[in-house]
C-alpha cells in the first residue's frame, strides 16, 4: 500500500482499528484516546469530534495542533518498520502512533508508553 493511500483513508475507518487492536488485549478506548492526544495534542474531545468527521489521516496528523516533543523518543519496530528510521515525515507521525498502541497491546504501563 502506497503512503498516498494511507494519508488518504478515512481518520473514521482507521482508528477504529486501532482501538480493537488495544482492545484485544485488555486496553481501553480511553488508553488509545489518552495516548493519541499525547502525541498529537488534540484533546479527546477534538479525536472523537475527528471520528465524526470526514477528516482522512494523513489530514488529521498534518492539522495535530500540538505535536509532543517527546514523541521523538519513540523507538522500536512496527509492522517490520523501525520507527525512528522513516524518513517520510508524516508516515513516521503515523508509525508513531501505530507504536504507541503496540506498546499498548503489549502491556506497558501508561507512564512508560508516554515516555513519562
Amino acid at each position: 500500500m502506497t503512503n498516498e493511500k494511507i494519508y488518504n483513508m478515512a481518520f473514521a475507518k482507521v482508528y477504529p482499528l486501532l482501538i480493537a487492536k488495544a482492545e484485544k488485549k485488555d486496553r481501553t478506548r480511553e488508553d488509545v484516546l489518552t495516548v493519541t492526544a499525547w502525541l498529537t495534542g488534540y484533546t479527546p474531545d477534538a479525536i472523537e469530534s475527528a471520528l465524526a468527521s470526514e477528516i482522512t489521516y494523513g489530514d488529521f496528523f498534518r492539522n495535530a495542533p500540538a505535536p509532543n516533543p517527546m514523541r521523538t523518543l519513540i523507538t522500536g519496530v512496527v509492522c517490520g518498520v523501525r520507527v525512528e528510521n522513516v524518513e517520510e515525515p508524516l508516515m513516521r507521525e503515523i508509525r508513531y502512533l501505530d507504536k504507541l498502541v503496540d506498546e499498548l497491546a503489549k502491556g506497558k504501563t501508561m507512564e512508560k508508553i508516554l515516555r513519562g
